[in-house]
């Protein structure tokens, strides 16, 4: 199957699920294909045949626009260099989870979550270690038995009672033994964010971008990217704005409509700031501003209130 066709399928069983999704981002050298959301869950997701191919760059800005929208950051593939993504199974790299269409479709729409995540080392499940430890307390169950049932020693029960995942012969071993489900589902989409999202803004500090160094002077936080269809997250006490600049005047109009669809998908507000604006107000759902009319204003709800007006005006 080719990256479309992958692609395609991943959109697919996200709108069977119930997801409002984006078209594809027909950008080059953008980090992620597909936004899609469902209630509270916003997916920022990036499609390869062999997920050896995520690059560190692009997994640090899927991460940091995932921090910056309260989003999930996803890769979606059928291969690494170990062979082909198991059903059932979470993999991961550069700490953002990887699973396979097939344990997407398993997950969402036959209510099947993963058991399994591969670790360095092998393939693991994860324990219930509280209920592990009461059932063995509560029946008088030693360490011992326990680590002789399952194979393993009397520290790596212990451990497993404080959360460690387990092989996953071993744990089958103890569920047979206790004749008890101890074993716990994964959520494929959970993801832990590294750092907070406001180590990654610009709060004061020049850019090298006189648009972007303007909305840090009446009020806003920046989080510049560079491998997204705009070219930074920026935030107030209550907005989020998808900010586009006009570095390539051709692609304008393409960045401001994609900007549109991700920002309605995402909840949030988008902006493209250009040199000399025609007369059009709006491209799509994506406001358009002048650098002359940028330097006008002198706050940040000033800009918010010209956003809403321009972006709702038919």
């Amino acid at each position: 199957m080719n990256r479309d066709e992958l692609i395609n399928t991943t959109r697919a069983i996200l709108a069977k699920a119930g997801f409002d999704i984006s078209s594809p981002i027909n950008l080059r050298n953008v980090c992620f294909d597909v936004v899609g959301r469902r209630d509270e869950t916003l997916l920022i997701v990036k499609v390869l045949s062999n997920v050896d191919a995520l690059s560190r760059e692009h997994a640090e800005e899927m991460k940091t626009l995932a921090d910056s929208l309260r989003a999930k950051p996803l890769l979606i593939g059928e291969t690494s260099s170990s062979g082909p993504l198991e059903l059932g199974t979470v993999y991961s790299r550069f700490k953002i989870p990887i699973i396979s269409n097939e344990t997407l479709a398993e997950h969402l729409l036959e209510d099947v979550p993963p058991f399994i995540f591969a670790a360095p080392g092998g393939l693991y499940v994860k324990i219930d270690g509280g209920l592990l430890k009461e059932v063995r307390e509560t029946h008088g169950i030693s360490l011992g038995m326990l680590a002789e049932r399952a194979g393993v020693s009397r520290r790596t029960i212990q451990m497993y009672e404080t959360g460690m995942g387990a092989m996953i012969d071993a744990a089958l071993k103890l569920e047979e033994f206790l004749n008890m489900p101890i074993i716990n589902p994964l959520d494929p989409f959970e993801y832990k964010p590294e750092r907070p999202p406001e180590d990654r803004e610009v709060t004061q500090m020049r850019t090298p971008s006189e648009s972007l160094n303007r909305l840090l002077d009446i009020g806003f936080k920046i989080t510049p990217v560079s491998k997204s269809p705009f070219e930074a997250v920026s935030r107030d006490a209550d907005t989020i704005i998808l900010t586009a600049l006009d570095l390539e005047k051709d692609r304008v109009i393409q960045k401001a409509m994609i900007s549109s669809e991700i920002s309605r998908i995402a909840q949030r507000h988008s902006i493209v700031i250009v040199e000399r604006k025609g007369s059009g107000d709006s491209i799509d759902k994506t406001a358009v501003i002048s650098s002359e009319e940028l330097k006008r204003i002198d706050s940040s709800v000033e800009l918010t209130d010209l956003i809403l007006t321009r972006s709702t005006r038919k």
